[in-house]
């Protein structure tokens, strides 16, 4: 059931879905026009996507549940897609062309397939577990661990979360001055296909959602990076605030730096 031929239809699905987007994009003046208008055009962009998603996805699977970031969940939820038809909504509006697809394919909670597509780019990140982390049909190696001080530390401001932000301002700041640098770009699924690419080196945001993480999760199992809540516990997207994760090294030495700043209670 699970296989690549399952795999690259998923592909070729979010790549027409990429195009649909496409088409949409830039094609509100700088800024989104007003609140109103800017509000109608997201949501009609989200909605449609997704429903192009999961109208397909059903077809594929017609067992499976889903659980979409627009229409929520229903049916099976031990075989169900995962689905964020557009992560980076912010920046779709704004013009600026770093956002994407995730699709998973969940199995008692545990993503066993996925795929992130930035459609501005083309670029795939794909997935079947225990078969590697592919980036455009290539296989990623895992990357050479390092150090946080060489490291490149994504992250995202906690503008869902403004009671973490007194924690977040003051743990970036440290975290700026132990690592390479830190870089924010508004879409945390494409963010996490890049550590498990090696192209950051670590991450920490918080509050982050299933559709948001469900793809890259399972890159990140399949390329050796490590990835924990702040109390250094196995993360859970349906439990847990605060997502760490790295290169061994890496998050090892993130780890005690979050930890110092947020609460282990939250």
């Amino acid at each position: 059931m699970i296989n690549q031929a399952l795999l690259d239809l998923v592909i070729q699905l979010a790549r027409q879905t990429g195009h649909y987007q496409l088409s949409r994009f830039r094609s509100l003046p700088a800024g989104g026009g007003d609140e109103k208008i800017a509000r109608e055009f997201v949501s009609e962009v989200d909605l449609n996507s997704e429903h192009q998603l999961l109208t397909g996805l059903q077809q594929l699977l017609p067992d499976a549940g889903y659980f979409g970031e627009e229409t929520g969940s229903a049916g099976n939820d031990k075989l169900r897609w995962v689905v964020d038809p557009l992560d980076g909504t912010t920046n779709f509006l704004s013009g600026l062309d770093q956002f994407c697809i995730s699709i998973a394919l969940e199995i008692d909670g545990r993503s066993e397939l996925g795929v992130v597509l930035r459609p501005a780019s083309g670029e795939c990140f794909s997935a079947l577990r225990g078969h590697g982390l592919q980036h455009n049909g290539r296989k990623c190696l895992p990357a050479a661990d390092l150090p946080l001080q060489r490291a490149l530390v994504g992250t995202g401001f906690p503008y869902r979360s403004p009671d973490l932000n007194r924690h977040f301002f003051p743990c970036a700041e440290q975290i700026l001055g132990a690592s390479r640098g830190i870089r924010r770009f508004g879409a945390a699924a494409l963010d996490l296909c890049y550590v498990a690419a090696g192209y950051l080196q670590a991450f920490w945001e918080s509050d982050l959602q299933p559709y948001d993480v469900a793809a890259a999760l399972l890159f990140l199992d399949e390329t050796g990076c490590v990835y924990t809540n702040q109390r250094g516990q196995q993360y859970s997207p349906y439990h847990d605030r605060l997502l760490i994760c790295g290169l061994p090294q890496c998050h090892q030495q993130l780890l005690p730096i979050v930890t110092a700043h947020y609460p282990a209670d939250i």
